[in-house]
């Protein structure tokens, strides 16, 4: 009757340490889970930020191009203009003579 009792008693203690052992393994794996979900959102929030950058160095880019466009267009229409006198110039000076 003791031997039973003894082994009831092994039993019992085998299965509250092992009961034991699965609920750290359960709390373990959640305070994973929880690290993984705020690592995922913080490199979520690196993506938007990024992207976001990004977005502001394209319309910087875009705008500094089309400033530059602009520049390059004015001082052809100036080219144009003094090539237009010189040859008015030239004109009068043949005529003259």
């Amino acid at each position: 009757m003791n031997k039973s009792y003894l082994i009831a008693a092994v039993i019992a203690a085998a299965a509250l340490t092992a009961c034991g052992k699965k609920e750290d393994a359960a709390v373990q794996a959640a305070s994973a889970a929880a690290s993984a979900a705020d690592a995922a959102a913080s490199a979520a929030s690196a993506v938007d930020a990024a992207a976001s950058a990004a977005a502001t160095t394209v319309d910087n880019a875009a705008s500094a191009t089309a400033d530059a466009a602009s520049s390059a267009a004015a001082a052809a229409t100036d080219a144009a203009a003094s090539a237009v006198d010189a040859a008015a110039s030239a004109v009068d000076a043949a005529a003259s003579k």
